[in-house]
């Protein structure tokens, strides 16, 4: 074989390569990904997974998944996971400093909703004094409920709240312990599947936008140290996951509901995507931009710090990180 020859086979080999495995070169990354199962939480995630957006950037997913905000919380304060995605939590376990937000996903709209039971003698927020409501405390719920209560002239302290799980307090409710609930989607579905009678007093879009309620992504903090540039390649693939669903919201719910919400049907998705804020990413650089992400973050931080009596709370210019969102999108 001659120099020429030599030459040749080397690069027919290394376009064979590069061909045939494109991938091969990019170094993978597995992150310990915690998760809550509603569409305003994981719509971004499970969008990336099937069209191969974070796979693109080099990031495998081992996924979690929790039923609440406190409880993948506590996963990431096990060890368990290094990496979560939330709703409205995030605004409190970041100000107490557990874990360090880099990215959100949505504003929470109206994905939070009062429902009542007026055979349980409930019609209206004056029915609610001294009733009890089930709930999950220190949730995207909790503050809804808070400001609901408050806009028509009645406060926490005038209801009882009976805090659990929130698919325990939707049965609850369903079962008739309880004449009121303050859910988020999709848990509405099952109410109306199951009690037709039962009304929905208000939704979150009353009080939108002056009380907007943002969720995202939030970094374990020795994670958050030493992985930026692993952060950095999350934001690219919610970027590009974000997008599609904003370009294209009625393919993304039926990919959604036909791959990973099977007891929901395609309008059910459709709606809960219609209940969140979504943004383009570069509409979100803006936001990040111009301070009014952290703004969103700080006001529901003050509900949660007011609510549990703590004074020293981290303020959310320091809880969370604009820069590795900006020098990304």
């Amino acid at each position: 074989m001659n120099r020429r020859q030599a030459m040749a086979m080397v690069a027919g080999t290394m376009a064979g390569t590069a061909i045939g495995s494109p991938r091969i070169a990019r170094a993978r990354t597995k992150i310990r990904l915690g998760y809550l199962h509603v569409v305003a939480v994981d719509g971004q995630i499970w969008t990336g997974l099937d069209r191969g957006s974070f796979d693109k950037y080099g990031i495998d997913f081992d996924l979690l998944e929790c039923n609440t905000g406190p409880e993948v919380f506590e996963a990431m304060a096990a060890g368990k996971i290094d990496v979560l995605s939330a709703g409205g939590v995030i605004s409190n376990y970041l100000a107490l400093g557990h874990g360090r937000g880099f990215l959100i996903n949505d504003i929470e709209v109206a994905t939070t909703q009062l429902w009542v039971r007026p055979d349980k003698g409930v019609r209206t927020f004056a029915d609610l004094k001294g009733k009890p409501i089930a709930t999950t405390t220190r949730t995207t719920a909790h503050i809804f409920l808070d400001r609901a209560l408050r806009a028509n002239n009645l406060a926490l302290a005038d209801v009882e709240i009976r805090n659990s799980s929130m698919s325990a307090a939707v049965a609850s409710f369903i079962a008739g312990e309880v004449p009121a609930v303050a859910l988020w989607v999709p848990f509405n579905i099952a109410v109306r599947e199951k009690l037709p009678g039962a009304v929905k007093l208000v939704d979150a879009s009353a009080f939108y936008p002056q009380s907007a309620v943002v969720g995202g992504w939030v970094a374990r903090p020795e994670y958050y140290a030493g992985n930026k540039e692993v952060l950095a390649s999350i934001v690219k693939g919610w970027a590009e996951a974000n997008d599609y669903i904003v370009r294209n919201q009625a393919a993304a719910a039926e990919a959604l509901q036909k791959s990973h919400y099977p007891n929901a049907t395609p309008a059910d998705i459709t709606e809960a995507l219609k209940a969140q804020k979504m943004f383009s990413s570069r509409e979100w650089k803006r936001l990040y931009s111009d301070g009014t992400v952290t703004k969103w973050l700080q006001q529901v931080s003050d509900f949660f710090m007011a609510d549990a009596g703590v004074t020293n709370a981290s303020h959310a210019t320091d809880y969370f990180d604009t820069s590795i969102y900006l020098s990304t999108i």
